[in-house]
């Protein structure tokens, strides 16, 4: 895998928890639940008889879609995370996703407001959390998540006095 032109050389990367993999799968299955059982829905009113429009193969081929697509999102979730991972820096954090479409994220401590941390309910009996980074910019969505909450909770106080560090030197 070429990542030289998105990766800066001598970065060691720390990856979020292999844990999260679940947290992915159950909004996965919730997601894919409902959106098939809207899709499904001509489908049983046509074998119903209480609709003729659409036709059978059509009624049958618009879920049939959906769930290949959402079986091959499945079988992406694992390697999405892996693909996470988050890097201190003296002056930036960096935060890295994505398989096929790449990203690194660089976010000067200077321009942190704020660091929160939330925990959803499948997230807390997991142990995890998602840390957000506020900034100056409002176009900045800088979260990382799946992380061990005591990884959360450190990095929070780590980056906020970091922050607050740079903004006084300013």
């Amino acid at each position: 895998m070429h990542t030289e032109a998105i990766d800066p050389p001598g970065v060691q990367w720390l990856r979020v928890s292999p844990k999260y993999v679940t947290v992915r799968l159950v909004e996965w299955a919730i997601g894919n639940v409902v959106m098939l059982a809207v899709l499904s829905l001509p489908l049983i009113f046509v074998l119903l008889g209480w609709w003729r429009w659409p036709p059978l193969w059509l009624a049958i081929t618009v879920p049939a879609v959906m769930l290949v697509l959402a079986l091959w999102r499945l079988v992406l979730i694992p390697r999405q995370v892996r693909a996470i991972g988050y890097a201190e820096r003296d002056d930036d954090l960096l935060i890295r996703r994505g398989i096929f479409f790449q990203r690194t994220m660089v976010v000067p401590y200077g321009r942190m407001q704020y660091v929160d941390v939330a925990v959803g309910p499948v997230e807390r009996s997991l142990g995890l959390c998602t840390l957000k980074l506020h900034t100056a910019s409002a176009g900045t969505n800088a979260q990382l998540p799946g992380l061990p909450s005591a990884e959360g909770a450190r990095l929070r106080e780590q980056l906020s006095a970091r922050g607050e560090a740079r903004l006084a030197g300013l």
